[in-house]
């Protein structure tokens, strides 16, 4: 059907004249199609009667609340629902129950603030189509002006300040979304608590020599050597032992008590025998060098020289403190035994950290 066998009152043509929604041009060889403009504006349902707007307005805000709900199960479900834990979900079998959770809780939690955003649109804010020329990149002052004034109408249109319900849900919903994120953080790892001011040793725990992995008396330790120790019950094929090892390792020296300048020190060694962290305070280095005579240990990464005769102090090296010593004793079999965990913590820059 060609346009001649259309009445002149309902073409689109005319339809956009009547009801002003932009001119119409005519058809010439330059441009052999007459622009129709833009049809005719048919008001919603929301538009003329108010009811049914808050009944809109009702529903979009329910979606809000949908999602703040969600939001809230999400991180219920990640505190609450053990990670190993299985369920049945007809079709897709045994699932992981944290995973499946967590998936359904986000999605509804995003799907309401999209589908509560759509709707919103759609039948409270302004569907009015305005035809608007093509303009240069560049923006005039004017052009701002423009943009400035229909930000303004577009937010009067909205109804964002008079339709409070929507607004406060709506910052509800957008503001509880990113706790999600947040929750994940701690996929990152378990929290540490106070895990980094504590190792492995403890009240009764032996030292056992790194080397032939067999416990240690008082005469196994001559004086003058250095011995490198770990607590009972570490092996090498434990998951943490890397971790725990990091923290735990232990050098042991012997002096005559007589050079032993520190009280304390000589009051946490037995029979001359001294026990230190052997993680450099600098950046964690494991220390390995020892001098006989000065009674000096020294890190090999920085040079960090510690005086094992006086409390382990710094006397050179970018190290800023002394190393942690261990009180040791013998237990009823005669083995060297821990008599405590350090009392400070273990490693570079903890100080500074905790």
């Amino acid at each position: 059907m060609s346009s001649q066998d259309i009445p002149e009152e309902n073409l689109p043509a005319e339809q956009a004249a009547e009801h002003g929604h932009g001119a119409v041009s005519l058809a010439d060889e330059k441009h052999p199609f007459a622009d129709p403009g833009l049809p005719p504006h048919e008001h919603r349902i929301q538009d003329v009667d108010e009811r049914a707007a808050k009944r809109s307005e009702r529903t979009v805000a329910l979606l809000f609340t949908i999602s703040m709900l969600a939001t809230i199960g999400f991180i219920a479900s990640y505190v609450g629902i053990p990670h190993d834990k299985s369920i049945f979900v007809f079709p897709l079998g045994h699932i992981n129950a944290l995973n499946f959770a967590l998936g359904i809780t986000l999605g509804v939690a995003l799907f309401a603030i999209g589908a509560g955003a759509v709707h919103w649109a759609r039948t409270l804010m302004s569907d009015a189509e305005v035809a608007d020329e093509r303009h240069p990149i560049e923006a005039p002052p004017e052009v701002r002006a423009k943009v400035h004034a229909d930000f303004k109408q577009g937010a009067k249109e909205s109804a964002i300040g008079r339709r409070k319900l929507i607004r406060n849900t709506m910052f509800g919903a957008l503001t509880l979304v990113p706790l999600s994120g947040v929750m994940l953080l701690r996929d990152l790892g378990p929290l540490p608590h106070s895990s980094l001011r504590h190792t492995l040793w403890a009240k009764g725990k032996r030292l056992v020599n790194m080397n032939t992995n067999l416990p240690l008396r008082p005469e196994d330790v001559a004086v003058g050597s250095l011995t490198f120790a770990k607590p009972d019950g570490l092996e090498e094929t434990n998951e943490s032992f890397q971790e725990e090892i990091a923290k735990a390792a232990l050098m042991i020296v012997r002096l005559q008590p007589e050079n032993i300048k520190d009280k304390r020190e000589l009051d946490w060694s037995h029979q001359g025998i001294v026990a230190y962290s052997k993680i450099c305070t600098h950046v964690g280095c494991p220390i390995s060098l020892y001098e006989q005579q000065t009674h000096h240990v020294l890190c090999p990464c920085h040079q960090s020289t510690f005086d094992l005769s006086d409390g382990a102090r710094v006397i050179f090296g970018p190290a800023g403190h002394a190393l942690p010593q261990l009180r040791i004793g013998v237990d009823s079999e005669g083995y060297l035994q821990a008599l405590g965990d350090f009392e400070e913590p273990v490693g570079p820059a903890f100080w500074e950290r905790g």
